[in-house]
């Protein structure tokens, strides 16, 4: 098991320094990438400021960056750090005016943050009472409609049993308190969004290792009840009971994915396509990253997908981007994505220390710097 975590972490904690050659990502017809901003060292999820700054958390790097399109012509002309020293401070989200940053165990919040991006005011905690665990301990934040911070605790391991205080997704108030289980059998997830119209939440997971080259897949679910579960460690893909953990259990006794993503792809970072750029199968879609798989034979992942939906029904799914990997050969890692208030996407890669941008259309490709 060690030998496994250690590989996991090399694997991660080993980016590149120049970002993917735009002209190897594939995309389908009518749609464009750009570089957004490339020096941005280990960029994991995007969140966007009320002024229009794009905010991005870090893992390795240990920094959270602001990046700045002061003219509009759709890169970032200024990337800012605006805290550093942070552990592992991957996942962000943005409410009133305040940047809350998800670092292990605690949860930091700095005040005002768009009106003192020069001098980045000090981190204030929100809560330090979150575990320490550094295995799947990075978080992704998003606040919801009802106005409460969600907050993942992921499996402080590949498999094992921890009982309710992990594998699991909380809420808790903007100030830290009135902490709440919203759901169970969670073993990762690190991109969750809520549907437009429904207004439920939805989430990847991630699926255990070393079950072999195709089990388990990772998923897309959705939450129709607060302490719902979703099966890990007990049972996996809705269908797959755990050699180790599952004895004695039922997959029926648990919540099935809405979308068997494929296994090892590594799908994390996630949102609803809620603008208007896109042609209109991709209105509603969940666009997800697929980070890309560290311990399979045959890489896969390393794309962005979109899955189609008639509310929770699902009408497809296609490659929005695909060539982040060649021959084996890994450029590039999705994080995160991000709508734009024009209908862009950007997409954070942690691996190449960039943020891409996505149009469509004409009107939605502009002049690259």
């Amino acid at each position: 098991m060690r030998h496994y975590a250690l590989l996991a972490l090399a694997f991660a904690a080993a980016p590149c320094s120049a970002a993917v050659a735009l002209d190897t990502l594939k995309l389908p017809p009518g749609f464009t990438i750009a570089r957004y901003a490339d020096d941005v060292p280990n960029a994991r999820q995007l969140a966007l400021g009320a002024k229009g700054t794009v905010f991005a958390g870090s893992r390795e790097a240990g920094k959270v960056y602001a990046l700045s399109d002061t003219d509009g012509d759709g890169r970032a002309d200024r990337v800012r750090t605006i805290a550093s020293g942070l552990r592992m401070p991957s996942g962000i989200a943005f409410r009133d005016g305040d940047l809350y940053i998800g670092a292990i165990d605690r949860v930091l919040v700095l005040r005002d943050v768009e009106n003192h991006l020069d001098q980045p005011p000090k981190p204030e905690v929100v809560t330090d009472k979150l575990p320490g665990e550094t295995h799947h301990g990075w978080k992704f934040l998003a606040f919801g409609p009802d106005g409460r911070l969600y907050v993942p605790i992921g499996a402080p391991c590949n498999i094992c049993d921890k009982g309710k205080d992990y594998a699991k997704l909380l809420s808790m108030k903007p100030d830290g308190s009135d902490w709440r289980d919203e759901a169970f059998g969670i073993r990762n997830t690190v991109g969750f969004d809520w549907q437009p119209g429904t207004q439920q939440l939805w989430f990847t997971d991630n699926g255990r290792d070393l079950l072999g080259d195709e089990l388990p897949a990772d998923e897309l679910n959705r939450v129709t009840r607060r302490g719902e579960h979703f099966g890990y460690p007990y049972c996996h893909q809705g269908d797959s009971l755990d050699p180790e953990f599952g004895a004695g259990k039922s997959c029926k006794d648990y919540t099935p994915p809405v979308v068997k993503l494929g296994a090892h792809v590594g799908a994390i970072g996630m949102r609803f396509y809620t603008g208007s750029m896109f042609p209109a199968g991709y209105r509603g879609a969940a666009i997800i990253a697929e980070h890309g798989s560290w311990n399979r034979s045959k890489k896969s992942g390393y794309r962005v997908v979109a899955i189609e939906l008639d509310g929770a029904k699902v009408k497809g799914q296609q490659v929005l981007i695909d060539g982040f990997q060649s021959d084996e050969v890994a450029h590039g890692r999705p994080a995160d994505v991000l709508v734009m208030p024009d209908g862009a996407l950007l997409v954070s890669d942690d691996y190449a220390g960039a943020v891409y941008r996505v149009s469509y259309g004409a009107a939605g490709a502009k002049k690259e710097k």
